[in-house]
């Protein structure tokens, strides 16, 4: 399995609370039409862009730079960036391919964009849906972001590793 680092869903918390993103969010989904969903895909666009106009918290920013460049070491390299929800691989529900992962990542700012991205794809229009249909609280369910080298498929074998699997996690 290719070295690697994960933000926690702690990590995410602490995102969302830096930018007093709780309430909003909260209300927003509260909005949802949960009958015929007409306004999912306005819900889940605003939601989303709520997380993309949020700051990323110094502290976590510190922390995955370092972890970054302690993966890389003294050449940054490509890697994956890929999303995982608390509330996946239950017996009672799978989350696998609801959320957003990126691809050939290189740099520590290009890095921290692809996170702040697989935090926002937990608003996607097909994830709020999928929470509704499943019955999970949209605001209890958090995000953790795996951050893995890159294998090259055309040289060796590739998949995806769970977080949980990794090397190396951080918490905030």
């Amino acid at each position: 399995m290719p070295d690697g680092f994960a933000t926690t869903a702690d990590a995410f918390w602490h995102f969302l609370d830096y930018n007093n993103l709780k309430q909003p969010l909260k209300e927003l989904l509260n909005r949802l039409d949960k009958k015929n969903y007409l306004n999912l895909k306005d819900t889940g666009a605003k939601a989303r862009q709520m997380m993309m106009n949020a700051r990323m918290p110094g502290d976590l920013k510190e922390a995955i730079a370092k972890a970054y460049q302690e993966l890389c070491g003294k050449e940054y390299f490509e890697v994956a960036v890929r999303s995982s929800a608390t509330a996946e691989d239950l017996p009672q529900a799978s989350f696998a391919g609801q959320h957003e992962s990126y691809l050939n990542i290189k740099g520590t700012e290009p890095v921290m964009k692809a996170v702040q991205k697989c935090f926002a794809s937990l608003y996607t229009d097909r994830a709020i849906k999928y929470r509704e249909d499943n019955g999970f609280a949209h605001e209890k369910v958090a995000l953790s972001v795996g951050v893995q080298k890159m294998v090259r498929s055309d040289k060796a074998c590739s998949g995806v590793g769970f977080p949980w699997s990794l090397n190396r996690v951080f918490v905030i």
